[in-house]
């Protein structure tokens, strides 16, 4: 339209009258240039446009500010309105919101402290008892340096005999692969006798799998240090096989995944955890670059054996990545929903008979090992989640019970007899994964026993619950106690074993703190000093763990001492136990000759621990227990500032940070 009132097309139609506009905006094109500055459109001709624009953006921003139910849809209430559930977000109450770090070398980066290991809580007990924050983690130094491990480095090592060869083979299915499917017993010795019948130790794959065998064969079958160099036997033959794989293959072999899982367990020797964390991470993503996570097609693999080795072996890959995670904290490195291979079964052929654990074993061994990467993740990562620490903790204890009920006859432990090696290593693992999920609370029962009004804060219901759960732990640490116990009255217990001596220490703080929290508890004192004294025997004859450990229950004991240190007298008081220096009451199960004269609490009687008289569903038997796996909402956390007190500034300082 030209414009004008009438217009000139109205004027040329004839109804010059009828002209009239309609009251729209007018669109005008105007230039514009984008001003990166203020990043609005601007225009060229109009400097006070920007100005404009700014001023109504502003009028729109406090209209909403005085509006909070502005951008409220239709049909919900204001989210001001919404009452915040009991059970918040929460985590572990042992974790900060910051990750530890402890330093130690300065130049080096400082240590990263997962709560999840036992040396953490070790060092948050100590903390406690002490009442100071500034008592400082105790780092790891006992373990085989890297210098070391050069300086055995020999190109020119030898092949045993075959005669030795034979035993130490023999020593590591007797020892490794009852408990873990790694290799396979026939086809091992196959390949043993038929390298010595034609000379041939050229092929690094074939030698870098026997060198670590033998380095296992060793470690197991060695009862005292024969080297001055290095205090752990097989580690030259460990050397030369970690130099044999410097680069990792590009096309691997099943081999090549067998050689890299013994060597990690061979590390653990070497109190190398963050080795033997590497080698099963290189195995999983080989495992991964062969397909071990899916199942293969029959007319891919034909050969029954082959195809169950290849299912066993990526399970003994998962097994490993859950229980080394579980000794430190480390995450899983694989999820569940990524894994689609078929579970161990029994096929006829000759897999039977290579001295391969049973099916329902290592099911079990599987399943477990699920539940350990769930407590790691649930209990001990920084992610937020929709349940509350303890419906947290009622599901993985639930898990735990019916894992617990479903185990077949052949794998429980009977009252006839010593339980078989890979039978008591499940259950030891069993009772391990109870007190990751359950020693938190512990820890919290220890803090609210040094505070005097925690008593009035508490409810009942909250102090039985919180008690129901410290038990479960208590139970657990003392059955762990026990089957290890008896291991080793009966001379069978691994003078280099880690996990031996891990399990034992872990029980060990479980005990402390039960003789401090409950007086009805002070005999677990005594379970405490035979674990004690067990390390350092250990430690004496050159298990860098157990020195690690047995410095770290010392650092304990001095802290305890300091504690119940009394104003005045010779006695100190363990709990409400008091345990005086004239006490000659021998320790239960310990023999005099392997311990040495030890000193017991003067109560007269100990209760029978051995493994016989206790079962590890022991922590699911109490009625308490019971009404807590069954309670179908917990509506109260540890974080609740009306149930813990003072956890939080106790005594007046964070517990909580590294």
């Amino acid at each position: 339209c030209s414009g004008g009132q009438p217009c000139q097309r109205c004027r040329q139609s004839g109804v010059p009258t009828e002209c009239h506009y309609v009251n729209r905006d007018r669109q005008v094109k105007v230039h514009e240039r984008y001003d990166p500055r203020s990043l609005f459109l601007c225009r060229a001709d109009d400097p006070s446009y920007i100005e404009e624009l700014a001023a109504e953006n502003q009028r729109l921003r406090d209209q909403l500010s005085q509006s909070p139910g502005y951008l409220t849809p239709r049909g919900n209430p204001p989210a001001q309105d919404i009452p915040e559930p009991a059970d918040r977000h929460v985590q572990n109450p042992m974790l900060d919101e910051r990750a530890w770090f402890q330093p130690y070398d300065p130049t080096l980066p400082p240590i990263h402290v997962c709560e999840a290991a036992c040396t953490a809580f070790a060092t948050r007990i100590r903390r406690v008892l002490t009442k100071s924050e500034n008592t400082s983690h105790i780092a790891r130094t006992q373990y085989t340096g890297e210098s070391t491990l050069m300086s055995m480095r020999d190109p020119a090592i030898k092949w045993p005999s075959l005669a030795q060869a034979r035993l130490l083979i023999q020593v590591v299915f007797s020892q490794v692969t009852r408990v873990y499917h790694v290799v396979l017993r026939k086809s091992t010795l196959d390949q043993l006798e038929d390298a010595y019948r034609k000379v041939d130790f050229d092929d690094p794959v074939l030698t870098c799998k026997f060198f670590a065998l033998f380095a296992l064969g060793e470690v197991y079958s060695a009862r005292s240090n024969s080297s001055l160099e290095c205090k752990v036997p097989g580690v030259a033959y460990y050397v030369n096989a970690i130099m044999l794989i410097p680069i990792l293959p590009e096309r691997p072999s099943l081999a090549h995944i067998e050689s890299l899982l013994l060597l990690s367990l061979y590390s653990f020797f070497l109190n190398r955890r963050h080795s033997a964390f590497l080698l099963v991470g290189s195995a999983m993503r080989l495992g991964l670059t062969l397909g071990l996570n899916h199942d293969i097609p029959e007319c891919k693999c034909p050969n029954p054996v082959d195809r169950q080795h290849r299912i066993r072996l990526w399970w003994a890959i998962y097994v490993f990545d859950r229980m080394y995670g579980s000794k430190v904290g480390w995450p899983i490195q694989i999820a569940d929903d990524d894994i689609y291979v078929e579970m161990p079964s029994n096929v006829s052929g000759d897999i039977h008979d290579d001295h391969t654990p049973d099916t329902e074993f290592l099911v079990a061994s599987i399943e477990l090992a699920k539940i350990t990467g769930q407590v790691i993740d649930q209990i001990y990562s920084r992610k937020k989640f929709a349940d509350s620490f303890l419906q947290r903790e009622q599901k993985l204890l639930i898990a735990l019970k019916q894992w617990c009920l479903a185990l077949p006859p052949q794998i429980r432990l009977h009252r006839d007899g010593p339980p078989a090696k890979n039978v008591a290593s499940l259950h030891l693992q069993f009772n391990q994964c109870i007190m990751l999920a359950s020693r938190p609370v512990l820890l919290h029962a220890l803090i609210q026993s040094k505070c005097s009004n925690a008593e009035e804060n508490d409810s009942n219901a909250i102090r039985q619950t919180l008690r129901t759960l410290s038990e479960a732990c208590i139970h657990a640490a003392r059955h762990s106690h026990s089957l290890i116990m008896e291991e080793w009255i009966n001379g069978s217990l691994p003078i280099f074993g880690y996990f031996y001596a891990h399990y034992l220490f872990s029980s060990a703080l479980v005990m402390v703190v039960s003789s401090q929290v409950y007086p009805e508890n002070s005999n677990d004192f005594a379970l405490f000093e035979a674990a004690f004294e067990i390390l350092r025997s250990m430690s004496d004859h050159g298990n860098l763990a157990a020195a690690e450990f047995y410095d770290n229950l010392e650092c304990v004991k001095q802290c305890l001492n300091q504690s119940n240190q009394p104003e005045a007298g010779v006695s100190q008081q363990v709990g409400s136990v008091r345990i005086t220096d004239n006490s000659n009451e021998p320790l239960p199960m310990i023999a005099s000759h392997q311990l040495g004269a030890f000193r017991n609490s003067s109560v007269s009687c100990v209760p029978d621990t051995t493994a016989g008289n206790l079962t590890n569903d022991m922590a699911f038997l109490g009625e308490s227990m019971e009404e807590f796996l069954a309670q179908p909402d917990i509506d109260f956390d540890l974080s609740d500032p009306s149930i813990t007190g003072d956890v939080y500034s106790w005594p007046n300082l964070s517990l909580w940070t590294g």
